[in-house]
């Protein structure tokens, strides 16, 4: 807060002082600083509890129902956080010190006050607590964002895909509160030649739901690397999932393709989570007969796979239900399947025709969905988003 508007408008003082002369000598006070103050007044500390909504408290520490720093200490845990200057008649014995120590923003001798110090006192005790209270605002965005940085890493990994002539693109755009949630996504290309790949929903959203993201997705990539057939992956992900949740009822949709080394054909496992496009013009889904359950979902059965048939040359994209709830044209209509399959066409036909002009557009397809699926929100989606594409043109290899 600027020190000119401590200055410029009343400050709102609580004085916490059973006695009543010295009360009205604070009042005096203040009223010989020029300064002009709302100022209140409670006689024991549990009366002083329920006015705490104040810039600054005048504390005495000798009071009916509190002595000494357990009174600093009841103002201090309060969740106003007003700043303290303690009041004290104990000339040399160090009680200002100590209670500046433990927490108050300065100290003043009963007896040896003037107005101009009085005055000085508050308002520098203000503008102190203001500057605490910013510094700590600081350190916790801080580590919010070295958590959320850590975060990311474990989320959202560097593919891992050895073949130059596989287009793999990420895309990844965090909620409106800036927040990672639980969605993940990995992409792997096996010792025998095919290609894994997830994108992933964990129930949710927050810190809890992104750490376990992170420990599924991570789970995902080892069991990958272990060389598991794709089908007990998803049992040793389910496994992690009921062993590392917080709640029985927490649980995570996935989607998994495993292209083959002769990249003209996937086997997809759908786990409660929505079907991926084929991107073209036109853009269609993917086969949806052998849809599974989520994961982490108390009922039988389990998954089987299904094979596509893709050809010489194709896009397949997976993505998460973030893009499908967002609103459309500022109203309460969700995009869906339906409207997001039209935003992918359209964005493949400006894509091919910017290509073919020779024209500079978006990074790549990822950045081009997802700026229009913004755009007919009105803005950042509410719920977090990942995007995966795989591609293939055999033509070109």
């Amino acid at each position: 807060m600027p020190y000119t508007e401590l200055t410029s408008r009343p400050l709102r003082v609580l004085l916490v002082e059973d006695d009543d002369g010295d009360a009205l000598l604070v009042s005096e006070l203040f009223a010989d600083s020029g300064v002009t103050v709302e100022l209140r007044r409670a006689r024991t500390l549990e009366e002083a509890s329920t006015q705490l909504d104040v810039e600054c408290v005048l504390l005495d520490l000798g009071l009916p129902d509190a002595d000494g720093m357990s009174a600093l200490e009841k103002v201090l845990r309060s969740a106003r956080n007003p700043a303290v200057v303690v009041l004290t008649g104990l000339t040399g014995s160090g009680a200002g010190l100590k209670a500046v120590a433990a927490g108050a923003q300065d100290y003043l001798v009963k007896g040896e006050v003037t107005p101009a110090l009085l005055a000085r006192s508050v308002r520098y005790a203000i503008q102190r607590r203001h500057a605490e209270v910013q510094e700590r605002d600081l350190y916790r965005a801080k580590l919010r964002a070295s958590e959320t940085s850590r975060l990311e890493r474990a989320l959202l990994p560097t593919p891992l895909v050895g073949d130059a002539a596989v287009e793999v693109l990420v895309g990844y755009r965090a909620g409106r509160d800036g927040l990672l949630g639980g969605d993940f996504y990995d992409v792997v290309e096996r010792a025998d030649g095919s290609i894994a790949a997830i994108v992933g929903d964990v129930a949710g959203h927050g810190p809890d739901e992104a750490a376990l993201g992170a420990t599924l997705r991570t789970a995902w990539r080892t069991s990958v690397l272990a060389g598991l057939p794709a089908a007990q992956v998803l049992d040793v992900v389910e496994q992690i999932l009921s062993a590392e949740r917080g709640r029985p009822e927490i649980f995570a949709t996935m989607v998994m393709v495993v292209v083959t080394p002769e990249r003209d054909a996937l086997d997809l496992f759908l786990c409660g989570h929505p079907t991926p496009f084929l991107l073209g013009t036109p853009t269609r889904s993917l086969p949806s007969e052998h849809r599974g359950r989520a994961l982490g979902i108390p009922v039988l059965g389990g998954w089987t796979s299904q094979r596509v048939e893709l050809g010489s040359s194709w896009r397949v994209i997976m993505y998460t239900d973030g893009v499908l709830e967002s609103t459309v044209d500022g109203g309460g209509t969700r995009l869906g399947e339906e409207g997001l399959q039209l935003v992918m066409e359209e964005q493949v036909a400006a894509e091919r025709a910017d290509r073919e002009a020779g024209a500079d557009g978006p990074a790549s397809i990822v950045d081009r969905i997802l700026e229009a699926v913004r755009t007919r929100h009105g803005g950042d989606l509410v719920d977090d988003t990942a995007l995966v594409v795989l591609g293939w043109d055999g033509g070109a290899a």
